[in-house]
């Protein structure tokens, strides 16, 4: 899979299919980090990863002698310890509206995608495609205004958005082009970017093979 690279005193233990490592796996890509990215089955996780993290769950985050196993947490730090390119704002207004995008992006869509994933209530996981596809065309609009999400530049917000929209057709989720052509121009424009295609596990790249 893309972004590994050589021996590295950073490792990454990702899922290949969850959204969540796919976003830390963007903004390695991004800054061209290197890093030992190991892909770990979820049910078949090695004894190293409860070793590092105490909940022994993914994506984990070890540099050194730190462990880091909360996305947006991983995410905010690479920036930081990477800052070219930057993906948060320098000013600390900007940075805030940043982290609220986050937060809603967490809280409107991503708990809908984690439900269709997980739930094996049939007309929950309906209603949740329902939400997930009205939310994200209601939002198209703002995408005429600026070319990334509410924003000039690509940033850490896109990190967040673009792993659940590279996932629509997995989730059984449709946005017409009719209704939301700027959105679909924002996911070619995103799609192409080279750090977001080396950010693709092999299973990611299969989500979308036609």
């Amino acid at each position: 899979m893309g972004v590994i690279a050589k021996r590295s005193s950073m490792t990454f233990f990702s899922d290949g299919e969850d959204h969540y490592s796919h976003r830390v796996r963007i903004v390695l890509a991004e800054k061209a980090v290197t890093v030992d990215i190991i892909d770990v089955d979820p049910f078949n996780k090695p004894d190293e990863l409860a070793d590092v993290n105490p909940y022994n769950e993914l994506p984990a985050l070890v540099d050194r002698d730190l462990v880091l196993y909360e996305p947006n947490v991983m995410m905010e730090y690479l920036d930081e310890r990477f800052p070219h390119p930057p993906l948060l704002p320098v000013y600390p207004v900007a940075r805030a509206e940043s982290r609220l995008y986050m937060y809603r992006i967490q809280r409107d869509w991503a708990k809908l995608v984690d439900l269709i994933l997980s739930s094996k209530d049939k007309e929950a996981v309906a209603q949740a495609q329902k939400e997930l596809r009205e939310g994200l065309i209601s939002v198209s609009p703002i995408f005429e205004e600026k070319p990334y999400f509410m924003s000039e530049e690509f940033t850490i917000v896109d990190c967040c958005l673009a792993p659940i929209l590279w996932r629509l057709p997995a989730l059984g989720v449709d946005i017409p082009k009719d209704q939301a052509a700027s959105l679909h121009k924002y996911m070619d424009l995103v799609f192409s970017r080279e750090s977001f295609k080396e950010s693709l596990s092999e299973a990611e790249q299969e989500m979308r093979l036609d």
